[in-house]
């Protein structure tokens, strides 16, 4: 009875010591597991150069298409094509949220202006950050529009990832605050990052 003990107590005492020996095996630094790691978009290694944005129509709208933003040494280069517009000029901004969920685009908040400042056209010293203008379709209802823009970014405080853009149904009067008077939206998309 007591051997039997002994040998239970000396069988348990190597079983802790074969555990405590496994788990001080492995390697000794804090390094995470590569499979579950955080992505940094700020990381240089990681530097976000083109964003896409996938244009759908508001509720009782049929207006579509597709915007891209790349990096260039004078700004980031913006170009959309858009489809289903009436003919003319359209107010087209960046939105400060990229909450597209309801129909009538509202839930993507109001122009993206991270400094405060009043509403103008794209050119202007003084004006949002989300602030493009607009964009003009032809009798078709077609819209191209290209354009350098050096206010928004990648990063920081002016940093366009995750926010809305949003066609509206009228001109941008690029003067009436807060917004250019620019009516309904149209269209309603959000900035993700792209290859």
């Amino acid at each position: 009875m007591i051997k039997s003990k002994l040998g239970l107590r000396l069988l348990a005492l190597s079983g802790v010591f074969l555990l405590v020996s496994a788990c001080n095996s492995g390697s000794s630094t804090n390094e995470p597991v590569r499979g579950h790691d955080v992505v940094n978009h700020d990381d240089a290694t990681n530097k976000i150069s083109k964003a896409v944005t996938v244009m759908t129509p508001t509720e009782g709208n049929n207006v579509s298409g597709i915007i891209t933003f790349t990096e260039t040494d004078g700004g980031i280069l913006i170009k959309a094509d858009i489809e289903g517009l009436s003919e003319g000029k359209h107010g087209f901004h960046v939105h400060e949220w990229g909450d597209i969920s309801k129909p009538d685009g509202t839930s993507a908040g109001g122009h993206f202006n991270p400094e405060g400042k009043d509403h103008a056209g794209p050119h202007d010293t003084i004006r949002h950050v989300g602030d493009f203008g607009n964009i003009v379709a032809d009798k078709d209802g077609k819209a191209h529009y290209e354009q350098v823009d050096s206010l928004i970014s990648f990063s920081g405080k002016n940093n366009i990832i995750g926010r809305a853009i949003i066609i509206h149904a009228d001109e941008d009067d690029l003067v009436s605050q807060p917004t250019g008077n620019a009516g309904a939206r149209v269209a309603h998309g959000v900035v993700g990052i792209a290859e």
